[in-house]
């Protein structure tokens, strides 16, 4: 259950998130993921995290190369110099010679949302192909940018980003963006697909999970592959763990269309950092 970009890099098709993860609990949380078969790791810069991260990822019996690991440029880093300084920060953070993806964050720092950074990320974005060139980054992208944030990248460079992580779960699904990124060959991370937890008591879906005899959190998981999005649930809890990476099932085209229909207002809200 794997992703390919367009590059021809395979992605491990369910990641584990480690927002919001302290430093000190991270490296329980990515050793435990990694010796229940989680291959694909998603930290960043701003989570202060990557130290215990990269430590995990030492002292796993899972070698180097069969880990995906990924981490995100600053929001508010938006200059050619400080994109590399950035870079080779988290680089020995993480204790690694090189990481598979790396993001921009956000179009914007998160403390001015929406503020136009066109000139600003088409800089970093410079930068990171330049990595991307040395070998010392597999695939590059960016995160919470909408179509308008990344046609300036590809018209100023020619290279389209490998990935947009966006946020993406059951009654929020970003769809004339998914549609955009999708028809570019640009893979689409899901983020938050649990909603944080907020859509797991939802009737609907608890509903469906019973039908497929499986939970909420493994239902909403599955919901975003069949999309064509790789999801990144979050947890600590190692049978949360085991149970958000067993997911090969199939929801019918008909369950889709149901779930596609589930909305809650009450989510409709600004992006997370």
């Amino acid at each position: 259950m794997d992703f390919k970009l367009y590059n021809g890099i395979t992605i491990p098709g369910v990641g584990l998130g480690t927002w919001q993860v302290d430093n000190d609990k991270a490296y329980d949380q990515v050793l435990q993921a990694l010796e229940l078969g989680y291959r694909h790791i998603d930290t960043a810069y701003a989570y202060k995290n990557e130290v215990s991260v990269g430590r995990a990822i030492k002292d796993s019996n899972v070698r180097r190369e069969d880990i995906f690991v990924t981490t995100k440029l600053p929001s508010d880093i938006k200059t050619s110099s400080s994109t590399l300084d950035y870079f080779y920060g988290s680089l020995n953070n993480l204790n690694l010679e090189y990481v598979d993806l790396f993001l921009i964050h956000a179009p914007w720092p998160w403390s001015n949302v929406g503020l136009d950074c066109t000139n600003g990320n088409i800089e970093a974005w410079k930068m990171m192909i330049k990595l991307y060139n040395k070998g010392l980054i597999k695939a590059i992208g960016v995160s919470n940018f909408q179509e308008n944030d990344i046609k300036p990248l590809i018209e100023a460079t020619g290279f389209k980003p490998h990935v947009n992580q966006i946020r993406f779960f059951i009654g929020n699904t970003q769809e004339n963006l998914l549609k955009y990124c999708q028809d570019n060959d640009i893979l689409v991370e899901a983020y938050s697909p649990l909603a944080t937890g907020n859509i797991l008591n939802d009737e609907v879906i608890k509903n469906m999970a019973l039908k497929y005899n499986v939970t909420t959190s493994q239902l909403a998981i599955r919901y975003c592959i069949e999309r064509g999005t790789l999801p990144i649930p979050k947890s600590i809890n190692r049978e949360r763990q085991k149970l958000n990476l067993d997911v090969d099932f199939k929801i019918s085209e008909e369950d889709i269309e149901i779930l596609n229909k589930v909305h809650n207002p009450s989510l409709d809200r600004p992006l997370r950092s």
